[in-house]
């Protein structure tokens, strides 16, 4: 009976998370999916939107972007920059937008324009907040630095997203 139950359960919030990924998530009404990141220095990635799940993964790097693609009361479905997906407490999530870099290397620009003057290079990793995007480039700050990346070079924002 109880395995009935559970199943019933993980069928449910399947079908919910599932339901949320494109709109607007029941508990925030804020779009779905969004990027957030997070705040403290660890966060706690478990296997189901309770604590009595087990936790699969322990986030460690303040300010990780993050991709909720689920709303459950105060628990949002995640998924990371390596496609690893679980659920975490809202409380330690924050609206801040950051990026991570994919690429071993970008390069920083003073513009939107490969032919402009670099500032910096990130390597694969480096975590930046994310200022504004068009569509081909971000502009971030990252170790003290302020410059623009190529979208294609980070993961935390969508393709065709415009952010201002």
């Amino acid at each position: 009976m109880l395995g009935r139950i559970l199943l019933l359960a993980m069928l449910v919030l399947g079908g919910v998370a599932h339901a949320q990924e494109q709109g607007r998530g029941p508990v925030t009404n804020l779009p779905m999916p969004r990027y957030v990141s997070i705040k403290g220095a660890q966060a706690y990635m478990r296997r189901g939107p309770a604590q009595t799940h087990r936790i699969d993964w322990v986030l460690r790097h303040r300010g990780t972007p993050l991709r909720v693609t689920a709303e459950y009361g105060a628990w949002r479905r995640v998924t990371d920059v390596d496609g690893v997906t679980g659920w975490v407490h809202s409380i330690v999530l924050s609206r801040v937008r950051n990026v991570v870099v994919t690429l071993e290397q970008v390069l920083m620009f003073e513009e939107p324009d490969p032919d402009s003057a670099p500032v910096a290079k990130a390597n694969r990793g480096v975590i930046g907040r994310l200022l504004r995007c068009n569509l081909n480039w971000c502009e971030i700050r990252a170790d003290g630095y302020r410059g623009w990346v190529a979208k294609s070079g980070i993961w935390g924002v969508d393709p065709d997203e415009v952010f201002e």
